[in-house]
């Protein structure tokens, strides 16, 4: 292992340098808006505001699944916020979470709008509100919860860990890498248990618990995450392979996917969703306008 001993602590940290990386620019030691900006307001109840990145895919999924439902309340307009430019600095979107990160969400279908940032936390609030996709009984209530806040506390190690240090930083460090590879392999092992005995990661019934882990795990073993599917060795996890492709088949899946996506192919990217037609009209030229 290469030394890394050269670095020692300074007795108080300063921020006097750019910590370095693809997100170097948008990174800093505190909170609070640096523009202002207001965010629009469309007409249906629910104005999300993201991007496509796994924590914004949740819940997409979720507001395409509760709409095949049946739900029509839960029609809602998806807002691009292009975090790679600071968008998610603005005085409107801070208002709304005031962590700078999205997902965030605005339910205005009452007398009164009510915010809603973290991802799970909107998870489940759409589920306890629409009444879907979340268990009643209270012993699978629990363990659909359980797998949804596993998610929320493993993915950090996935992404600010493993995918962070492995194909972001701008130097590579054999520790920093080994020590959040082992990790997530750990994390994929847990998983591939789980879904070795059941169908989904919750039991027999498809939840919310899905929705958090699939734009995560199910994204990292079908390679689409920081490059690392055969470092990872990915292809060994057959569980998690059957239960993502599962879900892939899900038409609600697959829209959700693509709303606010600003990556890979045209035909897989829906800027901005403002109506279910989106997903039909949407051109090269409309993309791009966006």
């Amino acid at each position: 292992m290469s030394d890394q001993s050269e670095y020692v602590p300074p007795k108080v940290w300063a921020w006097n340098k750019a910590s370095g990386g693809r997100f170097a620019n948008i990174n800093r030691p505190i909170a609070g808006p640096t523009h202002d900006k207001e965010l629009p307001v469309g007409r249906h109840p629910l104005q999300l505001y993201s991007q496509g990145t796994p924590n914004g895919v949740k819940v997409t999924i979720m507001l395409e699944e509760l709409l095949a439902l049946g739900h029509t309340g839960a029609e809602y307009d998806a807002w691009l916020i292009k975090i790679g430019e600071g968008n998610q600095f603005g005085s409107g979107f801070v208002a709304i979470n005031p962590n700078s990160k999205i997902p965030a969400l605005l339910d205005q279908s009452g007398p009164i709008p009510v915010r809603i940032f973290e991802s799970g936390a909107i998870l489940l609030y759409l589920a306890e509100k629409f009444g879907a996709f979340l268990p009643t009984e209270a012993g699978l209530r629990a363990e659909c919860l359980s797998w949804l806040f596993w998610q929320m506390g493993s993915a950090p190690y996935l992404g600010g860990g493993f995918g962070h240090f492995y194909a972001y930083a701008p130097t590579k460090i054999e520790y920093a890498i080994d020590r959040f590879t082992m990790e997530v392999k750990r994390q994929l092992d847990v998983l591939g248990r789980r879904l070795s005995e059941n169908q989904y990661v919750a039991g027999n019934d498809y939840t919310i618990a899905d929705m958090a882990i699939f734009p995560w795990y199910g994204g990292l073993v079908k390679g689409w995450l920081y490059g690392g599917a055969e470092f990872l060795s990915v292809q060994d996890y057959k569980h998690i392979q059957r239960w993502a492709d599962a879900l892939l088949q899900r038409p609600a899946v697959r829209r959700g996917r693509m709303v606010n996506r600003t990556s890979g192919e045209p035909s897989s990217q829906l800027h901005e969703r403002h109506d279910a037609s989106d997903f039909e009209t949407r051109t090269q030229d409309k993309l791009e306008a966006k």
